[in-house]
């Protein structure tokens, strides 16, 4: 655990990761408020600066650079809020709303979010039901479901996004099996758009965009 003079600044130099200071302070009171409500329910499993800036804030800000100005951005099953927080405190410019149905882990969030003055929408529901009433350009996924079920999920709601965004580990490619054996991606398309290592781990982790064709 962290010591209280820890900040999140001394991972983020261990990472060569270079920021504004005001996202770094933002970024270190996230992490706090995060791990303060985490001793009440479980909102995630990375409970210091080092895992955070390894695997959360890593995953974030590389889905970050396939995310356009101004995108309507959903992050589908939330949790603690990875990657969409880390998102709206790096980049401002999207709109990023964030989709929990369980409803201690939205009330938590929704805590968080306000505490960190964020702009940033919380919705105590499933995204199915969300994507009947509002349309995102992008849903980012990472950490909910296997691939079939996702596009299981999704496969009525393609008319209320463009595309998603799944954030996955090396059992991607058995995933992609699974799916395409059930015929889910037979009329999507699904591109590999980045593949980066997980620090400390002999793994990579992978960045999937799916559309229409």
């Amino acid at each position: 655990m962290n010591t209280p003079d820890d900040h999140i600044s001394t991972a983020l130099a261990r990472h060569q990761i270079v920021l504004p200071p005001p996202q770094i302070d933002r970024l270190d009171s996230y992490c706090r408020l995060l791990w303060e409500w985490n001793e009440k329910i479980n909102l995630t499993r990375h409970a210091d600066y080092e895992k955070f800036v390894a695997r959360d804030l890593v995953d974030s800000m590389t889905l970050s650079k396939y995310l356009n100005p101004g995108e309507r951005v959903l992050d589908v099953g939330s949790g603690g809020g990875v990657p969409g927080v880390p998102l709206a405190v790096l980049r401002n410019d999207l709109k990023i709303s964030l989709c929990e149905s369980v409803g201690k882990k939205a009330a938590a969030l929704a805590d968080i979010v306000n505490r960190l003055g964020l702009p940033t929408p919380v919705l105590h529901a499933r995204a199915e039901d969300v994507l009947t009433e509002r349309r995102f350009d992008t849903l980012i996924v990472r950490a909910v479901a296997r691939m079939r079920k996702l596009l299981e999920w999704f496969r009525p709601h393609w008319d209320a996004f463009d595309r998603l965004l799944l954030v996955k580990g090396p059992a991607w490619v058995e995933e992609r099996g699974e799916a395409r054996h059930r015929g889910l991606l037979g009329d999507l398309a699904l591109r590999k758009l980045a593949s980066y290592p997980v620090p400390g781990a002999e793994s990579q982790s992978v960045i999937l965009q799916i559309r229409r064709k």
